[in-house]
């Protein structure tokens, strides 16, 4: 049977992929670093993992991965004169470098698959730009220089692709829509006037990772209420 490997999955996206593809039939290891979740499965089992430790072991996972995902991110919004180097560098090692090292362990039991599949995650900040996302902007698009490398360094045998959500209903965006007026004001800034649910980006990695998408890779595909697109 297809197991998959989903790396931040103790909330949000992460979580929602994890329980979407294991609600689907398929077997996931699904990675939390503070929080261990209470909805372990026969098709999910949750495993302890900090991405920053220096030496990670790829001792728990199986020899062969018809799929990986890594969601780890962090929002901060702040003006970007307040900010200091120290800040890029903390967000760069979680979700640049966390990715990275992961990837690299990950690979080699990737290739035995026979239609393999990774999924990154960027955000709509970088095609579109908005201030004081200058941390969060920077990251991203790190990732999707890396998607489309990777995209073209292993392809025909594995699929990297990335989404790049609009601001979506999780826990790292809580203050962001902790009141109704925030949430009013947020729906209002995209042509589909609401804010995403993590359902919504948990249904097109879940696409992304199986065969349905046997055809495509290399592509930053915008699930974002349609705002980096049109203006209404």
């Amino acid at each position: 049977m297809q197991q998959y490997l989903i790396v931040g999955a103790s909330g949000g996206i992460g979580k929602a992929l994890a329980l979407h593809l294991a609600g689907s039939g398929k077997q996931v290891i699904a990675t939390y670093n503070k929080n261990k979740p209470d909805d372990e499965s026969e098709n999910i089992r949750y495993r302890h993992l900090d991405v920053l430790e220096e030496h990670l072991s790829p001792d728990f996972l199986p020899d062969e991965l018809a799929g990986f995902a890594y969601c780890p991110g962090s929002i901060k919004l702040r003006p970007f004169e307040r900010m200091k180097a120290e800040d890029f560098e903390a967000d760069y090692k979680l979700q640049v470098m966390g990715a990275i090292r992961m990837l690299q362990l990950v690979m080699p039991r990737l290739k035995k698959s026979d239609n393999a599949s990774v999924v990154l995650f960027s955000t709509v900040a970088v095609r579109t730009g908005l201030p004081f996302h200058t941390q969060v902007a920077v990251a991203k698009g790190a990732i999707e220089g890396l998607t489309r490398a990777l995209a073209a360094e292993y392809a025909p045998h594995i699929r990297v692709n990335c989404i790049a959500p609009s601001l979506t209903d999780t826990p790292l965006a809580a203050s962001l829509l902790n009141t109704e007026e925030k949430r009013t004001a947020n729906a209002q800034r995209h042509p589909l006037k609401r804010i995403g649910t993590p359902a919504d980006i948990a249904a097109m990695g879940a696409f992304l990772l199986s065969d349905r998408a046997s055809w495509i890779t290399g592509q930053v595909l915008y699930v974002d209420g349609g705002m980096s697109g049109i203006r209404t």
